[in-house]
């Protein structure tokens, strides 16, 4: 279960003051029409000069006043490349790191069954990444965070440049080390709980999906080859229809249901990706909701090293201003073996303790401040996300069930329709 008592460590967080923002307290969605409108196979030279084969993604917005009032405003549009939204959805995690970022579709088909193509310039495969595509834009649009940002502006209206703008940022400064953030989910002491109660529910919500996924590919598969089989039915009855005069027409009439009934399978299977879409888009949330609570965790961390580090320090003034000195400590030990310091050099190191310990200060101030600000403004996203989540597998999993029972009633009625065939006969 997901952490509910999260709400009473944290409390929704209130904006930042980042200049790559625009129109504060709007949502870009109610202000612009955004939309994939196609996709399209180009050639070209790669960074290395080697000829390679892409696709490319034609994005058209058009200002939603001038749609509501019916004016025939010709949309602006751009061309990206995959790469390119990756590019944007790197720059956002990193820029609002206590944000869940929606998930790109994916950049190779997984969880397949066997009669899919799984290669990605495939047309069917490319239709599903460019609705994927839109939808993962349309998230980021109405992110009530996300949607003001002037990087996500220059991307859907400035064809040129706007790669440019978004290193200007220096976005890519603000990566933590792998590794740093290894260790900080090993070497932090007090989590809050919430975070690690959201950690633990992403898992489950990865494991279960793709559990979900893998059982649906094994039914998929199994559905296909049942209705394929029924073509026999109907090669049988045509083949047989043309021996028998009184029983011949009701017979072949038979073989069409059949027939029909075999290949309608491809038409239903091509419906349920769509759906197989939508839990994939969840599975990919599952990292997103990890990837801010390992944040949390470094936050957490820095700030613990800090506040260790001025303990330390104030520690050490202690016991110069003091004299006294822990025996069995190095400075103890020097002591020992070389005498006291001349009051002149204790001076100048209890002045040079004082300026650490105030930086020290500093850096916990600072520290307790990002971990405060990470913690209420990821907490409110979280409940969003939760929010959305809950409603949209809802309504997908309805529309899954839905499907099935027409594919049902289908079979059904070309079952009924052959009795009638045969009741003719």
């Amino acid at each position: 279960m997901m952490a509910e008592n999260g709400k009473d460590e944290a409390a929704a967080g209130s904006d930042g003051e980042s200049s790559l923002t625009v129109e504060r307290d709007s949502n870009l969605l109610r202000r612009m029409e955004i939309c994939v409108a196609e996709a399209e196979k180009r050639s070209g030279k790669n960074a290395i000069g080697m000829q390679e084969t892409f696709t490319v993604y034609l994005i058209e917005t058009r200002s939603a006043d001038a749609a509501a009032e019916g004016r025939a405003q010709p949309p602006d549009s751009v061309w990206r490349r995959y790469s390119e939204f990756e590019l944007l959805r790197a720059y956002l995690i990193l820029t609002y790191p206590f944000f869940v970022a929606p998930p790109l579709p994916e950049k190779r088909a997984e969880f397949v069954w066997h009669k899919l193509s799984a290669d990605n310039m495939d047309p069917d495969f490319v239709e599903r990444r460019r609705i994927g595509l839109e939808n993962f834009l349309l998230r980021v649009a109405s992110h009530p965070g996300l949607s003001n940002d002037k990087i996500l502006y220059r991307f859907l209206t400035e064809e040129a440049c706007w790669k440019e703008a978004v290193y200007e940022t220096g976005f890519q400064d603000k990566a933590d080390s792998r590794l740093r953030a290894f260790g900080a989910t090993f070497r932090v002491r007090s989590p809050q709980k919430c975070f690690i109660d959201m950690k633990q529910y992403s898992e489950e919500l990865q494991s279960h999906t793709s559990q979900l996924l893998r059982a649906r590919a094994r039914v998929a598969d199994r559905v296909y080859a049942v209705y394929k089989v029924h073509g026999n039915y109907g090669r049988v009855f045509s083949e047989w229809s043309g021996v028998e005069k009184v029983m011949g027409d009701g017979l072949q009439s038979a073989g069409h249901h059949m027939d029909s009934y075999a290949a309608s399978i491809d038409e239903i299977l091509e419906e349920e990706e769509h759906y197989a879409d939508q839990l994939k888009e969840y599975l990919c949330y599952a990292e997103a909701l990890r990837a801010v609570c390992r944040k949390h965790e470094l936050t957490q961390f820095e700030l613990e090293t800090a506040s260790q580090d001025l303990v330390s320090k104030k520690q050490q003034r202690d016991e110069l201003a003091t004299g006294m000195v822990r025996t069995f400590s190095f400075k103890g030990v020097t002591n020992k073996l070389f005498g006291q310091e001349a009051p002149e050099q204790r001076e100048a190191r209890l002045t040079m303790l004082d300026e650490l310990i105030a930086e020290a200060e500093d850096s916990v101030t600072v520290k307790t401040a990002e971990r405060e600000e990470h913690v209420q403004k990821a907490w409110a996203d979280i409940l969003r996300f939760k929010e959305e989540k809950d409603r949209d597998l809802r309504e997908a999993l309805l529309s899954y069930a839905a499907m099935q029972i027409n594919m049902c009633k289908k079979g059904m009625q070309v079952w009924s329709n052959t009795r009638e065939s045969f009741l003719k006969m």
